[in-house]
């Protein structure tokens, strides 16, 4: 078990490297020759959600790598042509491309909405890349055609940024008022969640990327059949529909205050055919969880493979 004792604001020297179609940014701690953990942060969020959690690991003598996604901080597409897509395969490929670039054979791979997603992919469709897995809310890969399925009303109406961002209207609101939809995001999927100005305005600065709002955008809107993928992720995107199973050893963690959607940990437990353990963690903890509920995180990552 690990505990949190001090108040950091910064991961570690953030370092570029050249991955596939990226230029990422990310955050590195920890010993090189550690057992290496990828962290993957969500929407609307960046790698400050990992804060507290990195040097936990780091010091646990783990290898800790906290890129941003594409679309945030300082992670920019190597030329201006690449379609800025948003689709699932895609972010997944990323992190594929990254450990290569960094000369990772496999990590434990972990993460939270957007990140929690690209993980379960990379554990589905990789799992020699992946040793293990601890994702927040559990199973989330979809498909366009899982998306076009209506909800009950009460279930439509939590994800209503979704329906503004099919429209024009909702593409030049978000990209007027970034940190404001940001900070309604925070405050609604963490209700219990008391962040300062100073710990939202350092993740704020990574929607300041160039590529931002076309990424969120294409992203929500692939999602509902509402804007083409590419062909080169077609084969991914029909296995990725086929919910396949995830055989690498896995936690899940839920807050238990979570305010943003998420589906009920019975719904999805028997998409995990390895070692598996579900965890609630308790206190308030929202959305956010690795900022939120860092131990927790953390003490997940350490254990979800030990030894």
């Amino acid at each position: 078990m690990v505990e949190a004792t001090n108040h950091h604001t910064s991961i570690g020297p953030l370092r570029q490297v050249d991955a596939g179609l990226l230029n990422v940014g990310y955050a590195e701690a920890g010993p090189s020759d550690g057992r290496a953990a990828v962290l993957l942060h969500g929407w609307p969020y960046d790698i400050h959600s990992y804060v507290e959690v990195a040097p936990l690991l780091a010091s646990a003598g783990y290898r800790v790598v906290v890129p941003y996604l594409r679309g945030f901080g300082t992670t920019r597409f190597l030329s201006d042509e690449t379609l800025r897509n948003g689709e699932q395969a895609a972010l997944a490929l990323d992190v594929i491309a990254l450990l290569d670039a960094l000369e990772i054979e496999s990590a434990i791979v972990a993460g939270f909405d957007w990140g929690a997603r690209t993980a379960a992919i990379v554990a589905a469709l990789w799992p020699e890349r992946c040793t293990a897995l601890v994702s927040v809310s559990g199973y989330l890969i979809g498909s366009q055609q899982a998306g076009k399925l209506p909800l009950p009303p009460a279930a439509e109406l939590q994800w209503w940024y979704q329906y503004y961002f099919a429209t024009e209207r909702g593409r030049v609101g978000y990209d007027r008022y970034r940190r404001d939809f940001a900070k309604l995001i925070w405050r609604t999927a963490s209700p219990r969640w008391t962040f300062d100005d100073a710990t939202f305005d350092r993740s704020a600065a990574a929607f300041d990327n160039p590529d931002h709002v076309e990424i969120v955008i294409h992203n929500y809107r692939w999602r509902l059949g509402l804007a083409d993928g590419e062909a080169q992720y077609d084969e991914l995107e029909q296995r990725l529909a086929r919910a396949p199973v995830i055989t690498v050893p896995t936690i899940t963690l839920e807050g238990d205050a979570n305010g943003a959607p998420h589906p009920d940990p019975a719904a999805y437990a028997e998409k995990f055919t390895g070692k598996y353990t579900h965890r609630l963690i308790a206190g308030g903890v929202g959305h956010n969880l690795p900022q939120e509920a860092p131990e927790a995180f953390a003490n997940a990552v350490i254990e979800v493979n030990a030894d």
